[in-house]
């Protein structure tokens, strides 16, 4: 059987998810790095859509982030990632689509300020800081975001975090959110990071990328 190939792009957040749960899974794939800029075919005929992740499967294709990590999540969960200690799937995927459509509007706005207004920036900033502090009071009591252990929210939202705290490091190590960064640098400092932001050779069409694998149990 082929492998499943994954169009990827290693700064973005959602094909960070995607590499994420892949990885930790151990589901072997080709991994096509591929430049957002010059698109290649192959990539528009598998999702017009034309952004990454999109993984091609030989049952069809996976164009969401989000349903790649699930996808991946129920073949093979090691650390139960999809079982949190408190609360359910539901209430994982309800925050999931809580900083979709809430905190990562915000945090466009936070990282090109010279592509909006003062105001809209400013208003941005605000919503950010209110959300972030939010996920701080919910991972105070045990270092996650639903229980014990590292769970799908956890790995969704991190991606998303950290883009915002490199927008101004100085800043973000300032904010009063011991939780929240102490969460964030945990799993920047993990394995599975290391992992997933290897770098590869941008994808050529007519090549084989190289295969991404890697079962990565912890942050």
């Amino acid at each position: 059987m082929p492998l499943p190939v994954l169009y990827s792009f290693r700064r973005c957040p959602y094909a960070i998810r995607a590499r994420l749960a892949l990885a930790h899974a151990g589901i072997a794939c080709e991994l096509r790095e591929v430049n957002l800029r010059a698109k290649p075919e192959a990539l528009l005929l598998a999702s017009p859509k034309g952004t990454v992740p999109v993984l091609v499967t030989t049952d069809g294709v996976i164009e969401q982030s989000l349903e790649i990590m699930l996808w991946a999540l129920r073949q093979n969960d090691p650390d139960g990632w999809l079982a949190p200690t408190e609360g359910s799937e539901a209430d994982m995927l309800a925050l999931v689509n809580e900083l979709d459509t809430r905190f990562k509007p915000a945090l466009d706005r936070c990282k090109y300020p010279e592509r909006y207004s003062a105001a809209e920036v400013n208003d941005a900033q605000a919503e950010a800081l209110t959300w972030l502090a939010g996920l701080d009071q919910q991972l105070a009591d045990t270092g996650y975001l639903f229980g014990l252990h590292p769970s799908l929210a956890d790995m969704a939202l991190r991606p998303f975090v950290r883009q915002y705290a490199r927008i101004d490091e100085a800043q973000w190590a300032e904010q009063p959110w011991p939780a929240l960064q102490a969460w964030l640098q945990r799993w920047i400092d993990s394995a599975l990071f290391a992992e997933v932001m290897e770098t590869y050779p941008g994808w050529r069409e007519g090549e084989t990328g190289p295969t991404f694998m890697a079962q990565v149990s912890g942050e």
